[in-house]
């Protein structure tokens, strides 16, 4: 968010918060881009806060996060002291959720396969409709497609970068691997280490499709601990990723710290060709 947006943002999450009787004296920025995470003091609440018009994939992270949390899956749990729902106020949609203090400053890699086995374990008992995966491959493809929406992509890498998203879901569709609901981008950027072990967050990217694409966003330390992977699947997915988060990082209004320069080197490494890297590795 812009600065402007960021002191509203945290206006409206502090407000919310006294209104509920939680104490909100000051707020920490823990991480700004196109939404906003918050820690707030003293009552220590994790807030996140997304724009206007973000309201309903706020109210679907809530409710999956409810739903999980209640089949023991390794997720954040919502604030206790306040109603499990999306708070609006000024325009942006906020949600509380528990804050734990960092135990680690990663987690080791056999704990993170654990954590996603058994996240993925519990989204298969979970009945919750969600987009497929290849929704969000059509968005990056809009993105692409449209100089509008993209006015500083070259056209060179326009047409290499829309016929690489369209061939590569082609190849995995058909592949037709058993699909399950998914996190959709469980990077760890989205994992808290905390006494409790691994959390996943940021839910609001659940989609439907195969767990080699969940695990295409994780270090590669990761998926040797995770059983049973499909390799060839997991490398077109990763290929698939750098491709989508390339298209991302392109869009006009994008607010992710050095977006565009990240862009350019996504787009380096898919002309380069394989080994695919995981995105941790690359200069973001």
């Amino acid at each position: 968010m812009e600065i402007t947006d960021v002191t509203r943002a945290i206006a409206a999450a502090t407000s919310i918060a006294v209104s509920l009787d939680l104490p909100a004296d000051d707020a920490v920025v823990l991480h700004n881009s196109n939404k906003l995470a918050l820690r707030l003091t003293p009552c220590d609440v994790f807030a996140r806060v997304a724009p206007g018009g973000e309201e309903s994939a706020a109210r679907f992270e809530v409710e999956l996060a409810r739903r999980l949390a209640g089949a023991g899956c390794p997720v954040c749990p919502l604030e206790v002291r306040a109603d499990p729902r999306t708070y609006a106020r000024d325009g942006f949609a906020v949600t509380l959720w528990t804050y734990y203090e960092p135990v680690s400053p990663r987690v080791s890699p056999v704990d993170y396969a654990k954590a996603l086995e058994q996240l993925h374990a519990g989204m298969r008992e979970v009945d919750v409709p969600g987009p497929r995966f290849t929704d969000r491959i059509a968005e990056a493809q809009e993105v692409v497609a449209d100089p509008g929406r993209s006015p500083e992509l070259a056209e060179a890498d326009r047409v290499f970068l829309g016929g690489r998203l369209a061939g590569l879901r082609r190849a995995i569709e058909e592949r037709g691997a058993v699909e399950q609901l998914l996190h959709g981008e469980p990077h760890p950027g989205n994992v808290l280490s905390t006494r409790n072990g691994p959390l996943f967050i940021d839910l609001e990217t659940c989609c439907r499709g195969p767990v080699e694409f969940d695990l295409a966003h994780v270090p590669e330390a990761v998926c040797a601990h995770y059983p049973s992977v499909d390799q060839e699947l997991l490398a077109e997915c990763r290929q698939l990723v750098i491709a989508m988060v390339a298209a991302w990082r392109w869009e006009l209004g994008d607010q992710f710290p050095n977006g565009r320069r990240f862009g350019a080197e996504l787009l380096r490494s898919l002309r380069q060709g394989p080994p695919w890297p995981a995105l941790d590795t690359m200069n973001g």
